[in-house]
């Protein structure tokens, strides 16, 4: 049986249409655009001429817009929701946008009554809709449905309310049709946007490659994915790097090396397929030839941060740190562009009704307070759990660093390659050549690594202190004493403290001042730290202070046999920022003490993390039950990642076992028969292993 989810109502405040608010807005989008829009009218059963009109809506994304007759159908089937008692729904508008043409498709349902469609424009126009609109804003709601899908830790849910979350794709048939529809508006894909990683979308890095390739990911659908791109490949060669991509998911590395060679030598300066060869030889650990591919990518695509990144990876591989820094700091930073959200007012009030085939006392959040008050200043201004984009890969590539060579020894390479505030007063007081003065802004003279793009010649004037030190420094300063604590009570530990788990963490120093304290003559090969980079210094300096008074605090309470209390926000806090620093079995331990004290989908996905990580399949699939189960109650049928790591447990265990360890679980029955869904999904798209 299919469990269906419920149906979320917002009603509508009378002083703002959001129909109205939803065309204003369309000139402002500029990516995929925002969920589709379902605006219904309701009014009492029984009418009189003093009936009074109510407006209700809330979003969706998966919902098949190939035609105004499949948007027509789903609203006739929310007629029926047992919600609608006393009122019935008198008329039905369905909003779902174009990002191809850039209008608004939508159908107008009277009920009963008669069905149009037609599309409004950025200016607000109303225009016929052609079959070629109905094909884009099909592709598009397909995109849509994996770019909105949730992630499992229940972020992407909380953040827009009342939005139903269908698959577009169910079957082998549906595949076909996406493929087809995907094939014929490829060379557009360009018009969609890209990853706020890409500067300048283009015709392999936009929001239609990224979704193919997320789609073929999650289904494990490659021989599909492989076809679609052969066929694209003889159009233009440079489709060859996604064509590789699907190669190495599939497991087909050898054929994915061949094409790589062959693409090189036809387009030997296309970014994206050094970029993908940089990447394969990196990962089997072929650093000399990732060096070359990734240099040469710099310089085939100076202005994206991917190939900077690339290299940086390469370098961080290698063991050259210096490189690694120096490389990061070239990096081109972009503005976080968040996905096209909707810009609608608060609604008038909110319905949130519950399929009871959803409801269990085990995943059962809705009475949880909010604990946000309760969380501890210092906790809450912990800034790279917010960072995106960008920054966020360039963050992690630094703790990455952090963890392989340690705060200390990446304090004293910053101090090698970076002009620091103590030795430029130094060498301001010493009277000197001009040389020293002028070769702080010089990149590396006689190295061999690509020039960092956007850095001018050295100048002749002497940059004034402020200046200097706002550039090397950045607005961040020192924490407060009053910040050094994580809880009023616990003083911070001093330098002779450490705290051990698998690896020794040692007492982080403040990054802004020359650990060695070394004085310099001269600035010859040293260069100036860029100010977000010197930001990521302190925001990193400030995640390990934390970390480390939180595993002090932890040892000393166990030391003395008393219980380590937090709240539940505080752990999945502490959890995160034991992911982001690459200490997975304290970030483990705060997932479950986080659980412990209520059900989190964050914490939950964090201990499926865990599981995937040591492969323990029975554990895993218990996370993945309750996950689904609280995707299902949120009005979310449709999880690509959760998708993804039931398909690889049936492709590892077989599905007659992943099947039966479902059955097995002490949960109630119409909770395991959500997870069977997915498990009939991967049947239904041939996934491998789903036919034993």
């Amino acid at each position: 049986m299919v469990v269906a989810t419920g149906v979320p109502e917002l009603f509508e405040d009378e002083q703002h249409s959001v129909i109205e608010i939803r065309t204003e807005s369309l000139a402002a989008l500029r990516e995929l655009g925002p969920p589709d829009l379902v605006h219904l009218i309701k009014q009492p059963s029984k009418s009189s001429s003093s009936s009074r009109q109510v407006g209700i809506y809330h979003h969706v994304t998966g919902i098949d817009a190939s035609s105004s007759a499949s948007l027509a159908a789903y609203i006739n089937t929310l007629t029926y929701a047992p919600s609608n008692a006393p009122l019935k729904v008198s008329s039905g508008l369905y909003c779902c946008y174009n990002a191809f043409s850039r209008v608004d498709m939508r159908v107008q349902v009277q009920i009963p009554g008669t069905v149009e469609s037609y599309c409004v424009s950025e200016r607000g126009d109303k225009m016929e809709a052609t079959e070629e609109h109905w094909l884009e804003t099909y592709l598009c709601c397909v995109l849509r449905a994996y770019s909105y899908a949730d992630t499992g830790s229940g972020d992407v849910i909380k953040r827009i309310m009342g939005v139903r979350r269908f698959n577009p794709v169910t079957s082998v048939e549906q595949e076909q049709k996406f493929l087809d529809a995907a094939e014929k508006l490829f060379f557009n894909g360009w018009q969609l946007g890209s990853d706020p990683e890409i500067q300048v979308p283009n015709l392999v890095s936009n929001h239609l490659t990224s979704g193919l390739l997320h789609y073929f990911k999650t289904t494990g659908r490659f021989t599909a994915g492989i076809n679609l791109f052969e066929k694209l490949r003889m159009r233009d060669p440079e489709i060859s790097s996604l064509l590789a991509r699907v190669y190495i998911l599939a497991d087909e590395e050898v054929k994915a090396v061949r094409l790589l060679h062959e693409a090189v030598q036809e387009l030997p300066m296309d970014y994206s397929i050094l970029d993908c060869q940089a990447e394969f030889c990196n990962k089997k650990g072929r650093g000399d030839l990732a060096l070359e591919l990734a240099k040469r990518g710099v310089v085939s695509a100076p202005s994206e941060f991917c190939t900077w990144a690339r290299l940086a990876e390469v370098y961080l591989k290698m063991e050259q740190w210096d490189l690694a820094l120096l490389t990061l700091n070239s990096c081109p930073m972009f503005t976080y562009q968040d996905k096209d959200a909707p810009r609608l007012p608060e609604p008038l009030r909110v319905s949130l009704p519950l399929a009871p085939e959803t409801m269990c006392d085990e995943i059962d959040d809705t009475g949880a307070t909010p604990d946000g008050d309760n969380v501890h200043p210092t906790l809450r201004r912990l800034q790279a759990g917010g960072y995106r984009g960008t920054f966020l890969k360039a963050y992690m590539l630094l703790t990455e660093i952090t963890k392989q060579i340690g705060w200390d020894n990446l304090l004293k390479i910053r101090s090698q390659v970076f002009v620091m505030e103590e030795e430029y007063r130094h060498e301001k007081q010493t009277p000197g050549g001009r040389q020293s003065r002028n070769a702080s802004t010089v990149a590396l003279r006689g190295n061999e690594t690509p020039r960092p793009n956007g850095h001018a010649e050295p100048t002749e004037e002497t940059p004034s202190d402020a200046g200097t030190e706002d550039m090397i420094n950045g607005d961040d300063s020192e924490p407060s004493a009053a910040s050094s604590h994580l809880d009023p009570s616990v003083s911070k530990p001093d330098a002779s403290i450490t705290v051990r788990s698998n690896a020794e963490t040692p007492q982080p120093q403040p990054p802004n001042v020359d650990p060695a304290h070394q004085s310099y003559t001269q600035f010859h090969n040293k260069r100036l730290c860029e100010r977000w980079l010197d930001n990521l210094f302190m925001v990193l300096y400030e995640d390990l202070r934390i970390y480390t008074i939180w595993r002090t605090e932890a040892q000393q309470y166990k030391q003395q046999q008393l219980s380590y209390k937090k709240t539940a926000e505080e752990w999945e806090i502490l959890g995160d920022l034991a992911e982001r620093l690459h200490h997975p079995e304290e970030a483990a331990e705060a997932w479950h003490s986080c659980l412990n004290m209520r059900f989190s989908p964050k914490a939950m996905r964090g201990v499926l993390n865990v599981y995937e990580r040591i492969g323990d399949g029975r554990k895993q699939l218990g996370a993945l039950i309750r996950l689904v189960a609280w995707q299902f109650r949120w009005y979310s049928e449709f999880a690509p990642d959760l998708l993804y790591s039931i398909r690889r447990l049936i492709e590892d265990e077989g599905a007659v076992k992943v099947r039966s360890i479902i059955q097995a679980t002490s949960l109630p029955q119409h909770i395991l028969d959500l997870t069977h869904q997915y498990a009939q999904l991967c049947a239904a798209l041939r996934s491998s292993g789903s036919d034993g």
